[in-house]
């Protein structure tokens, strides 16, 4: 990223294993910003990559006003980009608002005795301090790929202020609405109202085009007792969710429980202390094609499943009998555009859809991903955006 000749002018370089390990950190960053909903395309995350490289990798506030200026396409993407670069970066203790942060200029490059002689430091000067920033973002790139029942206390907070930043989108649908627009069919009612207001004379023709509109999306989320230790994380990226609009939440284990409402509250701690009262089932077994058909009957099939993306994450054990469960999910893929299914413990070496209900589900599932990470919950959500078309072709098999 930063050439050699950077250092020798006063410009801190990223302390870590050479230029790609300090593009890996940024690159890392730019996905967390998809995740959370903001456009960062390929040509805003090389732009944001070669500001970063004029500027100086090491120190947080050039990294932030470099992704600020490259990485954000409205108003809307400043309050996400904000929480992002705070949950990814770190905050550094007393320092004002992001917005507000400024650094000393670099001091002019002199020439002295010393520098004339190859010395560039003497005897008893010491390397100056390296910036925190590149410590923090690489811990948080390792903590990305970590398995979220291997974390500690510390590591799993670090997951929640990520999780809180996280945004999750349908893939878009034309809707039958349509707005003003330069390109598209005619309007006749606007263009007959232009020519009367003209008096009969000639005017441009108006048009008008069809809006896009986010599929509604619905996640249900074991809480079994096998999925003890993912329940809680699954949970937080669907409040994080939830928080978009268009999205429902059920808890599933021995009992079917709708969450949308306690998922509502802006604060993750109290959305989650909110669930922790109404689900009356944590850590207990798991009746998934009951659950999954008395979804279908109360809410699916008048209207909640028609068209949407359901994504079911959970491992698949089943008490029941799985063939009941294979009917069900036969039920809901007529339905829904979309089936997805996240499996934790699908990342595990040599793991095989053999369990009886993983098995009778496959079949009617679209796209078979992981969640056991952050990353994975990266790549979900981007499946159920119609950004991942790999995890489209994984249907009925596991790859």
């Amino acid at each position: 990223m930063a050439g050699g000749g950077r250092a020798q002018s006063g410009r801190a370089r990223v302390p870590a294993a050479g230029p790609a390990g300090a593009d890996a950190v940024l690159l890392g960053f730019v996905r967390a910003l998809r995740a959370a909903g903001v456009d960062a395309s390929t040509e805003r995350m090389y732009a944001f990559l070669r500001a970063v490289a004029v500027l100086r990798p090491g120190m947080r506030a050039d990294v932030y006003a470099a992704g600020r200026a490259t990485l954000c396409g409205g108003p809307d993407d400043l309050e996400r980009y904000e929480r992002v670069f705070a949950a990814y970066f770190g905050a550094t203790a007393g320092s004002p608002p992001l917005p507000t942060v400024r650094t000393p200029p670099p001091p002019r490059p002199r020439l002295r005795a010393r520098d004339a002689a190859g010395g560039g430091r003497s005897p008893g000067e010491r390397e100056p301090p390296a910036p925190p920033t590149a410590a923090l973002a690489s811990s948080t790139e390792v903590l990305r790929h970590r398995d979220i029942a291997a974390l500690d206390a510390v590591e799993r907070a670090q997951l929640h202020r990520l999780l809180a930043a996280f945004a999750l989108r349908g893939e878009a649908r034309r809707s039958a609405r349509r707005r003003p627009a330069r390109r598209g069919a005619v309007d006749p009612r606007r263009t007959v109202r232009e020519l009367l207001r003209r008096g009969g004379e000639p005017a441009r023709l108006r048009r008008h085009a069809r809006v896009d509109r986010p599929r509604r999306v619905v996640l249900l989320v074991d809480v079994s007792g096998s999925m003890a230790p993912y329940a809680d994380a699954l949970l937080r990226f669907a409040h994080a969710a939830a928080r978009g609009g268009r999205t429902e939440v059920f808890t599933v284990g021995t009992r079917l429980t709708r969450v949308t409402r306690e998922l509502s509250a802006r604060d993750p701690d109290l959305a989650m202390t909110a669930v922790a009262a109404a689900v009356p089932d944590w850590r207990g077994g798991t009746r998934l094609g009951e659950l999954l058909r008395e979804f279908l009957n109360r809410w699916g099939q008048r209207g909640m499943a028609r068209g949407a993306i359901v994504v079911l994450l959970s491992d698949g054990w089943e008490r029941d009998d799985p063939a009941l469960l294979g009917a069900q999910m036969r039920r809901l893929h007529a339905l829904a555009h979309r089936v997805v299914w996240a499996n934790p413990r699908k990342a595990r070496p040599g793991y095989a859809p053999t369990a009886a209900g993983m098995a009778a589900a496959l079949p009617s599932v679209d796209a078979f991903v992981e969640g056991h990470s952050l990353a994975a919950l990266e790549r979900l959500a981007a499946v159920v955006r119609g950004a991942d078309t790999g995890a489209a072709v994984e249907r009925g098999v596991d790859s």
